[in-house]
């Protein structure tokens, strides 16, 4: 399906041909690491105004290398805090963790919480469990480490948005089977959670910003090492094979209809109703990829922002405070 002009929201139309250049940069791989070392270049490491930001380098659980995490926390605020792991998208390709700034501070805005964001291995770099693994050992590392980042020892959040929406479901999947972790409740915000999607032609999306050829980039690269080898892909690669999807956290989500992970972000609310979850849920007619954050000032856009965070405050005070 191409997605015409006229298909898109009122909203979002004027943007359309220039963020239809993106997806044709994601499927090329020379492109992606330009992106990245740009990324890199200007943004690791720049703080957010009226925050505490600090930079922490937490050890893989192999013991073979250290993962770059961010620590946010409110300036003006004294005492334990409950914590936010915040995953950052990029197909699973491409981002860092500076480059959500936006919404990380405004999660800290909403309600006065510290935000725990790994700089997780990129897939091109190091395929899957890489990416999967780094952010798991820092949310063991948040669980084992209450009194040095000044968190409270109750349950945390985790979310993330588009690839970080996937690494998010994948986390909450493994908190569960493990019980390692207390997650009180989760975020996958139009997650990428289906490497099937780009093999099925009913489903195919071709929109600005991601579509469905820099899907099929994504996932060939975040699952290059099990598809060589022959491997069943697993649900912490890709949550949407998982078949059970009963005790997973309550959730937040939303999704445009004009998106690749549409239908399956759909498919995934209904699965976790049905397993009695409690989901907070909106979609949005006409809407691209990560729409509120490419055209943040639309009016559409404001209200799928006023949804996620006022959504994430009722969350926090039930879960996390509550």
């Amino acid at each position: 399906m191409r997605v015409t002009k006229d298909e898109m929201h009122a909203d979002l139309r004027r943007w359309a041909a220039p963020l239809s250049i993106l997806p044709a940069m994601m499927t090329n791989r020379r492109m992606v690491a330009i992106n990245n070392a740009v990324a890199d270049r200007l943004l690791v490491g720049r703080d957010l105004k009226g925050l505490d930001c600090r930079t922490v380098e937490v050890p893989s659980s192999g013991g073979t290398h250290r993962i770059r995490t961010r620590v946010y926390r409110p300036a003006d605020h004294d005492g334990p805090l409950p914590v936010l792991v915040y995953v950052h998208g990029g197909g699973y390709i491409t981002g860092n963790p500076e480059m959500s700034g936006t919404f990380i501070k405004r999660f800290v805005g909403t309600r006065p919480c510290m935000v725990v964001a790994p700089a997780y291995r990129r897939a091109h770099d190091a395929a899957f469990p890489a990416g999967f693994d780094d952010c798991w050992d820092v949310l063991t590392w948040v669980r084992d480490n209450a009194e040095v980042l000044g968190s409270n020892d109750r349950a945390v959040a985790v979310g993330g948005h588009s690839a970080g929406g996937g690494l998010t479901a994948a986390l909450s999947l493994k908190a569960r089977d493990t019980g390692a972790v207390d997650i009180g409740f989760q975020m996958p915000l139009y997650p990428m959670i289906d490497d099937t999607q780009p093999d099925d032609p009913s489903r195919e999306v071709q929109a600005p910003v991601w579509n469905t050829d820099a899907n099929r980039a994504g996932w060939a690269a975040y699952l290059a090492d099990l598809r060589r080898m022959g491997e069943a892909i697993p649900p912490y690669a890709a949550p949407a094979r998982a078949t059970d999807l009963s005790g997973l956290p309550p959730t937040i989500t939303f999704v445009g209809t004009a998106e690749p992970f549409h239908l399956e972000t759909v498919a995934y609310v209904e699965g976790l109703r049905a397993a009695g979850v409690e989901v907070a849920f909106r979609e949005y007619e006409g809407c691209f990829h990560a729409f509120e954050a490419s055209v943040p000032r639309a009016d559409v856009s404001r209200d799928a922002q006023d949804f996620t965070y006022a959504t994430f405050g009722e969350f926090h005070d039930r879960y996390l405070t509550g």
